[in-house]
C-alpha cells in the first residue's frame, strides 16, 4: 500500500474555474510575427524533404516563438497544468502543412509518442464512422475520440495531450478541463474514506491500446498517486468498470461509490472550466494534473466540413515524479507508448 497524501495539495495545479472565467490572460495568442516564424519553419521543412510528423525540433526552429512556448511549458509542468494558444490561421494551410506545423511545435512542448495501433503521431479526433450500440463505444473496443458520443472528464496515458481544431462540429463538442488536485483536496474535505480504493488502483480495460488488440492492464494502475512529494491522477471511469467487469466480475462497493464520488467532483460547476474551441486552436493538457472532456456532438453532412481535431501525445521533458506501478500504463513501461501492431 502506498502512502496516503492526507495533507490538501498546495501547488499552483489547485485552482477552481472562477479564476478564469471572464478572463482571457491564461490564453496565449499567436502574433504576426509568431506566423511569419511558423511560415519560415515549414518552408525549411518542406526544403529538406522530412514528413509532416517525426522530425525534431532542430528541424523546425522558432525563434522568438520558442520563447513564448518555454513560458507555456512552464504552465503545463509547474503552473496551472492546462494552455489555450489561439491565432494560428488554420484555413491557410492544408492538412498536411497543419500536421507538420503542430508537430513542430510540439517537439518545442515534448518527445511525441504512439497514440494508437496504427502507430498516429499525429491522431485525428473525429467521426470514424464506427457501429456500436447505445452511448459506450468501450464495450465494442473503440475509442471514444473516433466517434461523436460526449466523453466525460478523463485523462490519457501520456504527460501531456494537445488537441489543434482543424474545424469545429456544427453544434456541441465543446471542451472543459478540471484540476485532478482541486478535486483530490474535494476528497480530503467530504470523503478521505474513500481515498484507500483509489490509491490501491485498478485494471483497466486497455480498449485496443495494449500489447493485444483485447488486453487489461497488467497491474492496477491507481487513480491517485503520491510520490516524491507530488500527487499525480488516471481516471477514466468506463476503462476502469469494464476492466473490473473483465477481471473480476465487477467492482465492489465500496469501489464503486469511490469511482462514481470522483465523476461527480469532475463535472461540478465550480470546478469545470469549460473552453470554446476555434479553429486553429490548440489546447495543451497535463495530464498528470488535469482532466479533460467534451460534450457530444453534431456534424456537418459534407465530410470536408466535419469536426477535425488533430491530437499529440507528448511525454515531458522534464515529468512529474511517478511511482512505478502509475508510470506503466499501457503494459509498455514507464510512461511507454501504444504497442503499434499495424
Amino acid at each position: 500500500m502506498r502512502e496516503i497524501l492526507r495533507e490538501p495539495v498546495n501547488e499552483a495545479t489547485v485552482w477552481k474555474a472562477d479564476r478564469f472565467r471572464g478572463d482571457d490572460s491564461w490564453i496565449f495568442d499567436f502574433t504576426d510575427a509568431h506566423v511569419r516564424e511558423i511560415d519560415a519553419a515549414l518552408n525549411r521543412l518542406r526544403g529538406s524533404g522530412a514528413g509532416p510528423a517525426g522530425f525534431g525540433r532542430d528541424d523546425f526552429p522558432l525563434d522568438t516563438l520558442a520563447e513564448g512556448l518555454a513560458g507555456q511549458l512552464e504552465e503545463l509542468e509547474r503552473g496551472r497544468g492546462f494552455s489555450l494558444m489561439r491565432g494560428l490561421p488554420a484555413e491557410r494551410y492544408d492538412l498536411d502543412e497543419l500536421t507538420a506545423i503542430y508537430w513542430g511545435i510540439g517537439t518545442h512542448l515534448g518527445e511525441g509518442i504512439y497514440q494508437n495501433a496504427q502507430g498516429d503521431l499525429v491522431g485525428h479526433v473525429t467521426d470514424h464512422g464506427n457501429k456500436f450500440e447505445g452511448d459506450d463505444p468501450y464495450k465494442y473496443n473503440i475509442r471514444a475520440y473516433t466517434t461523436t458520443v460526449s466523453i466525460p472528464p478523463h485523462t490519457d496515458s501520456c504527460d501531456l495531450v494537445g488537441l489543434l481544431c482543424v474545424r469545429p462540429a456544427k453544434s456541441g463538442g465543446e471542451s472543459a478541463v478540471v484540476s485532478s488536485t482541486a478535486l483530490y483536496n474535494e476528497f480530503l474535505a467530504t470523503r478521505p474514506d474513500l481515498l484507500e480504493p483509489l490509491y490501491e488502483g485498478f485494471y483497466l480495460d486497455l480498449i485496443g491500446k495494449g500489447t493485444k488488440e483485447k488486453e487489461l492492464s497488467h497491474h492496477p494502475i491507481p487513480v491517485f498517486s503520491y510520490w516524491d512529494g507530488k500527487l499525480s491522477c488516471r481516471y477514466n471511469k468506463g476503462q476502469i468498470e469494464h476492466g473490473a467487469k473483465k477481471k473480476q466480475g465487477g467492482l465492489t462497493p465500496l469501489q464503486q461509490e469511490a469511482v462514481d464520488y470522483f465523476r461527480e467532483l469532475s463535472v461540478r460547476e465550480d470546478l469545470r472550466l469549460e473552453m470554446e474551441f476555434r479553429a486553429g486552436d490548440i489546447q495543451i493538457l497535463n495530464n498528470r494534473t488535469t482532466l479533460h472532456s467534451r460534450t457530444g456532438f453534431e456534424d456537418h453532412p459534407e465530410p470536408d466540413r466535419r469536426r477535425l481535431l488533430l491530437r499529440l501525445w507528448l511525454n515531458s521533458f522534464t515529468p512529474r515524479p511517478m511511482a512505478p506501478e502509475f508510470a506503466n500504463q499501457l503494459n509498455t513501461g514507464a510512461r511507454g507508448a501504444v504497442t503499434v501492431r499495424a
